[in-house]
């Protein structure tokens, strides 16, 4: 629906007094707000009716603002001067794994990125460009891979279901699992085995974000700077260490290592 202008045309999916779902056009007048039904039936709702099913979330937002700044009451004005996190996050989209709250920090203390099955992948110029940026302009001094057991991309990965436009982005997970081959085919049960996937997965795109030449461009500069892989159990809550750290290039492959000319 357009934003402006005294009278728009909108098509909305509506409910009958029968329950039976049906489209109807609606004449809106933006300034008052208000709908009138092409059928001539009386007004029903509002343009805001959407966001009457997210009023909690908004009460929410005003809920947890209030109790903030009855804790800081500075702490509002010091986030939006400044945005100084000393980590970068990535990890997967999944909705059980935020990382603000597993780490125990506030608004403004981690940068985030956040994809299906936490891929770094060198194609992708959204993650690329948050690893830039990170590094080389807010200057984050560790870069966190995380993954977690449980993880709906690694379990479809492991199959051979066609399921569309995420089967090329799963490619990659794929492409570990052919790597790590023998290992995993012989763990038996499928959980563990894709919990393992899961692990190794984080190593291979722990190792990507170390072949970038941002990362790589740091460490020439002696920017201090390390690169983690991570785990996730969503079943106890724990963060693991997967014992990979690398804090500069000689720690890669000589095929991975980028010099200047």
């Amino acid at each position: 629906m357009q934003s402006r202008g005294s009278m728009v045309l909108d098509t909305r999916t509506l409910l009958s007094p029968h329950d039976a779902v049906y489209p109807v056009m609606l004449h809106c007048d933006c300034r008052t707000e208000r709908c009138i039904r092409s059928d001539g039936a009386p007004e029903i709702f509002s343009v805001d009716m959407p966001n009457r099913a997210l009023r909690h979330l908004f009460e929410n937002n005003r809920k947890w603002v209030a109790q903030t700044t009855k804790t800081d009451p500075t702490f509002f004005r010091r986030l939006a001067a400044l945005q100084k996190p000393k980590y970068l996050w990535i990890g997967c989209a999944d909705s059980r794994m935020p990382p603000n709250e597993l780490l125990g920090l506030m608004p403004g203390e981690v940068f985030v990125h956040r994809n299906v099955s936490n891929l770094v992948d060198n194609t992708d110029m959204n993650c690329l460009s948050v690893v830039q940026y990170a590094i080389e302009v807010l200057k984050v001094e560790h870069v966190i891979v995380c993954g977690h057991y449980g993880c709906g991309g690694i379990h479809a990965a492991m199959q051979n279901q066609r399921m569309g436009l995420i089967d090329h982005w799963l490619r990659s997970v794929k492409d570990v699992y052919r790597l790590h081959e023998a290992e995993l085919n012989a763990i038996k049960d499928v959980k563990e085995r894709a919990n393992r996937l899961a692990e190794l997965n984080v190593r291979e795109q722990t190792r990507n974000v170390c072949h970038t030449e941002f990362v790589q461009r740091a460490w020439h500069r002696n920017q201090p700077l390390a690169v983690h892989g991570w785990i996730f159990d969503i079943a106890d809550g724990i963060v693991k260490d997967l014992g990979m750290t690398y804090t500069r290039e000689t720690q890669l492959q000589p095929l991975y290592r980028l010099e200047d000319k």
